[in-house]
């Protein structure tokens, strides 16, 4: 696997990385347009998950072709990419087999989203944040959680509402798991570190 790095470490690929994120991001707070407007400020940060995911993974790249680290940045990007990425691919499957039938932008949202867990799992070796980066990830990861299923502001799927109760408890446990993997192949002593040339 290691084989891969030299190759992430590419400048022009970082670059072309930026590029389908920034669009990612920018289509994805657009997705999420009509629920903002439906919002109340107080809870908009919490509403767009996946593009603020992307948007995480932005401000790291750009951090990368500047040759640095934003650490919190970097805990940040690799929860909330794997997170909702694996959320997105399991809900639009779960739509599927709800409604018989997945239309082309759902078979865009599961690559997509697929992509977005693995692209924040793959730069792992590049990050540098500590535990308490983690940790303040952690918290925002939990509290977002409570926030889309105390207070229901979860992204919007309608043909799924039976089904919140189960989704919440899911997505709890995803949340969880994702920490765990960010410590696993980020964080723990003897992941190995590489550099962006």
């Amino acid at each position: 696997m290691r084989w891969i790095y030299p190759l992430l470490a590419n400048r022009p690929l970082l670059i072309v990385l930026l590029i389908i994120n920034i669009a990612g991001t920018v289509y994805g707070y657009y997705w999420y347009g009509w629920q903002l407007k439906e919002t109340s400020a107080i809870f908009l940060p919490f509403v767009p998950d996946s593009p603020t995911a992307s948007l995480f993974f932005v401000f790291v790249l750009i951090a990368f072709l500047l040759k640095r680290n934003w650490p919190l940045l970097e805990a940040l990007a690799i929860v909330t990419l794997f997170k909702y990425g694996i959320w997105a691919v399991v809900m639009n499957i779960l739509v599927y087999f709800v409604q018989d039938e997945l239309d082309p932008v759902g078979f865009m949202l599961i690559f997509s989203h697929f992509a977005m867990a693995v692209e924040g799992v793959l730069f792992a070796p590049f990050y540098r944040f500590k535990w308490w980066h983690l940790i303040i990830t952690a918290i925002w990861t939990l509290h977002n959680d409570v926030i889309d299923y105390v207070f229901f502001m979860m992204p919007r799927y309608h043909m799924l509402d039976q089904y919140m109760p189960q989704i919440g408890y899911f997505t709890f446990w995803l949340s969880n798991f994702s920490l765990g993997l960010a410590y696993f192949v980020a964080l723990r002593p003897s992941r190995f570190k590489l550099e962006i040339k």
